[in-house]
């Protein structure tokens, strides 16, 4: 079995050739970052990855978590990883050393975690909620707070979490009952229960800081009135070490068809009265100062959908070319024929083709927005950081609910390469789809998304930010049809994206009119079709730098125009070989998805109703 699990030649290319990240290490923020120490980076992450976290992994699933008398315990595996992950500094890499982090860009440290995520996600939710708690208090509490909690947490010897759903609100947080009351000394007694706690409690931690979603009593129902309290699990005395139990009690560990490693946690706030919070930022903020904490979130989901949909694809290639079975199609009446590898077959080709593009073209949404991250906060004027805000904004959503939804795919048909053996658990690719499956439901599920996307995201600043996208869409499809290798192809992106347009403006006239039920009914399909649009955008982007590569290969070797020669060429060569690669995937994507989207965009347009307009009685009978 493998343990290639990412392709680090395309991820230098996304890094250097496609989003030349150099450009940050020309600023202050991002001077002791090079090269050379991204080179290094990925080579420890990936170490980590394949020596520690990857062995745990499958033992994790079937270890699964534990809870008895109260307590919940994670696989045995995860306490030595949690270690040596926490001694490499991969917590808070992207922090600044000033809280004990490295001061590395997002972008390279999401290439980084690529490794982590394709190798045990399970395991990688611990740490990533802690940092993600931690880096809320970096930037809304006090100074006492942060002394009190944040270091420790950067540090990794106190966990964190995130606790927003509840029984009977879900997705709904206005909802939420949960309550706050108001204590003399300024703290206050929380009350109430939260479920599908990622990592709500365990063992590798001796604390865990729980922010928490509640409304102080007597505040407005609905968004409004929530705020957020900083609830450990023991109270922390003045001098920093732990005090008496703070009445945050485990109700259960669910039991889940994926992800098993990762303790999800029924709490209970305060049933003896005696849970003590802390609030964080101001009062009836708290929806907003979470939702700081959720697009790091969000993009992580995103990333966790990368991790599982590489390593599946990973592993189908390698399966592939080592499984023996049946005739090549050429020599199917040749009874003395020999068996070949599946990777010769067609339809093989043609599905790993499919997982290849989906891959390529999430990983690069993926690292550009963590690049606009970056950016957004080393430009040089503000009118610079609000674009590079915007777009992050932006894509968030897609990065959460394309990225997973396309994953699932990927990961489903890597088990369809792999043939009854995908299906067994004696192979990897059917925990990555159980694992998959979970990233199109927590941390906002993907229809809320897909809403977010046409509800709010595609008008805030009155359009400038869709407009920012579009317009680098468009610079790609100017550049593209000028390359006589692909401009065929490129008219495909072109159409597509007009027709984007087209559906969006369309969109925005039903909003001012009845009609604004259209664009809700048909926000998931419109997701689906703006993130085709953006993947082959990054596609097409990328064919058209290596094309230019491949050429100057060709120049180099003195190939001249024939087919022949280049060809052998590309099997000799393993530069020409990838280049060749990323230009077939945009050709590939171009034909086989982005030649739909218009007609796509049309069904839309037509304004079927039928799924509203149904009674209730007439889905069942």
């Amino acid at each position: 079995m493998s343990n290639v699990l990412v392709n680090t030649r395309d991820q230098l290319f996304v890094l250097f050739e496609q989003l030349g990240v150099e450009k940050l290490f020309e600023k202050e923020k991002f001077a002791d970052v090079s090269k050379e120490v991204v080179l290094m980076l990925q080579t420890e992450a990936e170490k980590l990855a394949v020596n520690s976290l990857l062995p745990a992994y499958t033992i994790g699933d079937k270890e699964g978590c534990t809870f008895k008398d109260g307590k919940v315990s994670v696989p045995e595996s995860f306490h030595d990883v949690y270690k040596k992950y926490v001694e490499a500094g991969w917590l808070c890499a992207m922090e600044s050393p000033d809280v004990g982090g490295q001061g590395l860009p997002i972008s390279v440290t999401t290439a980084c975690s690529e490794f982590m995520f394709a190798a045990n996600f399970p395991f990688l939710m611990y740490p990533g909620l802690t940092h993600g708690a931690a880096r809320l208090i970096e930037m809304h509490g006090t100074e006492e707070q942060k002394n009190k909690y944040m270091y420790t947490m950067y540090a990794g010897k106190w966990g964190g979490t995130m606790c927003l759903t509840e029984p009977g609100a879900g997705s709904d947080v206005g909802a939420l009952k949960t309550v706050a009351k108001r204590s003399p000394d300024g703290t206050f007694s929380i009350t109430g229960t939260k479920i599908f706690i990622s990592c709500g409690d365990h063992d590798l931690t001796e604390n865990i800081i729980h922010p928490v979603l509640a409304r102080i009593e007597g505040d407005p129902p609905g968004t409004a009135g929530i705020s957020i309290f900083l609830v450990p699990k023991y109270r922390v005395n003045d001098d920093g070490t732990l005090g008496e139990f703070n009445d945050v009690r485990t109700g259960n560990v669910e039991h889940k068809m994926g992800i098993k490693g990762s303790a999800t946690c029924t709490l209970n706030f305060g049933d003896e009265g005696k849970c003590i919070g802390e609030l964080l930022g101001r009062e009836r903020q708290g929806l907003r100062i979470m939702f700081d904490m959720m697009n790091e979130a969000r993009l992580e989901v995103g990333m966790q959908s990368l991790g599982h949909a590489t390593a599946a694809y990973e592993h189908a290639v390698h399966y592939a070319k080592e499984r023996i079975q049946g005739h090549a199609i050429w020599e199917m009446k040749n009874p003395d024929a020999k068996a070949v590898p599946i990777i010769q077959h067609p339809d093989i080709r043609r599905k790993l083709l499919w997982m290849k593009v989906h891959v390529e073209g999430i990983r690069a949404m993926l690292y550009f927005t963590g690049f606009c991250m970056d950016m957004a906060k080393v430009s040089d004027t503000e009118k610079e950081r609000e674009k590079w805000r915007g777009l992050v904004e932006l894509l968030i959503p897609v990065c959460k609910a394309y990225s997973s939804e396309k994953a699932q795919w990927v990961c489903s048909t890597a088990i369809d390469v792999y043939g009854g053996y995908g299906y067994c658990s004696d192979y990897p690719v059917e925990q990555y789809f159980r694992d998959c499956k979970i990233a199109s439901i927590y941390e906002g599920t993907n229809g809320i998304q897909c809403l977010d996307l046409v509800g709010r995201k595609l008008g805030a600043r009155k359009g400038a930010d869709v407009m920012n996208l579009f317009g680098e869409i468009n610079e790609t499809i100017m550049k593209t049809k000028q390359c006589e290798d692909i401009k065929r192809h490129a008219a495909y992106l072109e159409e597509a994206y007009n027709a984007l347009i087209d559906l969006t403006m369309h969109f925005a006239q039903l909003g001012k009119s009845a009609g604004f039920l259209l664009p809700i009914l048909n926000a998931t399909p419109y997701m689906e079709i703006f993130g085709d649009v953006i993947i082959g955008h990054f596609l097409m982007q990328a064919a058209d730098i290596a094309q230019e590569k491949l050429n100057d290969i060709y120049r180099s070797k003195n190939v001249g125009d024939s087919k022949g020669k280049k060809r052998a060429l590309i099997h000799e060569d393993r530069d020409a070989a990838f280049y060749d690669g990323k230009v077939a995937s945009a050709k590939f994507f171009a034909v086989e998805v982005l030649s739909t989207v218009k007609a796509q965009c049309e069904a839309i347009k037509f304004g079927e109703r039928i799924p509203i307009e149904m009674a209730d009685e007439s889905f069942t009978y």
